[in-house]
């Protein structure tokens, strides 16, 4: 069966999660934190994680398996898998995994209007991106090295990878910064704009 529901990182969580049986929303929203999956799905307002659940249930993918209430909780629906939406999942991850697709995140989007800035603007606003990115490797490597139970590496494929992403993101930052401090990258406004009438003759 093939799907034509929109794919996204929380539905392809919602139904992976549904897996191995029935939750309700806030189990699935502790779930993606207490694993560390929210490095890579964003699950910060609950409003955004019904509003998927309603979606997917439309599209009769998941379905309503029961409601339930205990003694601190109101009542709860949960929701389970459909066969329709094990399909889905696995349509997904075929086309996830095998090809590469532009996701048009906001940082390229920025590097290409750097001539708004100044060169020196530049330098210390990437300076402080800079700083941000040790700190968030030195994250990364602390959820590697974390020690405790052992478990499959599989399960840390994600934050390897956001790993090796930021590793290599830092490098290039530093390869920019030493450009700009040697003169090697520099601009001004006049000269592209003298540029862009040469293009536009």
């Amino acid at each position: 069966m093939i799907t034509n529901f929109r794919r996204s990182p929380l539905a392809l969580a919602i139904l992976g999660l549904l897996e191995d049986g029935p939750l309700h929303p806030y189990g699935i929203q502790q779930l993606i934190r207490q694993w560390g999956k929210d490095q890579v799905i964003n699950v910060g307002q609950r409003a955004s994680l019904y509003k998927m659940i309603n979606r997917l249930l439309e599209a009769e993918l998941i379905k309503v398996s029961g409601t339930g209430r205990d003694q601190q909780y109101p009542e709860r629906t949960s929701y389970e898998l459909t066969d329709a939406g094990r399909a889905a999942s696995r349509q997904w991850m075929a086309e996830i995994l095998s090809a590469p697709r532009n996701e048009f995140p906001e940082f390229p989007a920025a590097l290409s209007f750097l001539p708004m800035l100044t060169p020196a603007a530049t330098a210390e606003l990437l300076a402080e991106r800079r700083d941000a990115l040790v700190r968030r490797l030195a994250e990364r490597d602390a959820t590697l090295a974390a020690e405790g139970f052992e478990i499959p590496r599989v399960t840390l494929l994600e934050t390897e990878y956001l790993r090796a992403v930021t590793d290599a993101e830092l490098q290039w930052v530093d390869a920019v910064l030493a450009g700009l401090r040697d003169g090697s990258i520099t601009w001004s406004r006049e000269q592209l704009r003298a540029i862009a009438a040469q293009w536009k003759a």
